[in-house]
């Protein structure tokens, strides 16, 4: 099961203060597979830059899990990834990726990793905690609890080869394609 990730949201009253407004965990999670967990927690979602932030009542979240954000917005989201040995084997990719509604997205030729994939996005990945490594085309570097990476519409893949569960946090934008 993955983990809950509480997720608590600010807001204003009708006299314009700053409230929060919910906290509880995030309803909106998609497993990839049980046992071991693996899936991701969706947080928050944007449709449009600049954002409406006026809104107090209703949950931008509301939608199916998908891997990309609505064009011209963002998905703030966490991702447990379990140690790779346990799940090898385990993983359609095809099946996966078709969950997430990214079926487009999978690298299909030469791939160095089974879940490498390129979007139309940036993305910001904070290591919560553990290490994952980032696989890249031509290379790939070890990130640990605290480290930050900045994706860049590249084709890549997430490799925990640690004994341990990894959680990362992503902001994932919309942007042109490379």
């Amino acid at each position: 099961m993955l983990q809950k990730i509480r997720r608590v949201i600010t807001g204003h009253n009708p006299q314009g203060q700053s409230v929060i407004i919910s906290d509880s965990a995030s309803p909106h999670s998609l497993t990839l597979l049980d046992s071991p967990a693996f899936g991701l927690t969706d947080l928050w979602i944007t449709h449009t830059i600049p954002v409406n932030n006026s809104d107090n009542n209703s949950d931008a979240t509301k939608r199916a899990v998908k891997l990309t954000p609505p064009s011209g917005g963002s998905i703030f989201r966490v991702v447990e990834f379990p140690p790779e040995k346990q799940i090898a084997g385990k993983v359609d990719r095809k099946a996966a990726f078709a969950a997430l509604s990214a079926s487009d997205t999978i690298d299909s030729h030469n791939a160095a990793h089974p879940l490498m994939h390129k979007t139309n996005t940036i993305d910001y990945a904070i290591v919560i905690s553990g290490q994952i490594y980032a696989v890249l085309e031509a290379g790939e570097t070890l990130l640990h609890t605290g480290d930050c990476l900045v994706q860049r519409g590249t084709n890549h893949a997430w490799s925990n080869r640690s004994e341990k569960p990894c959680l990362v946090a992503f902001v994932l934008i919309d942007a042109k394609p490379v």
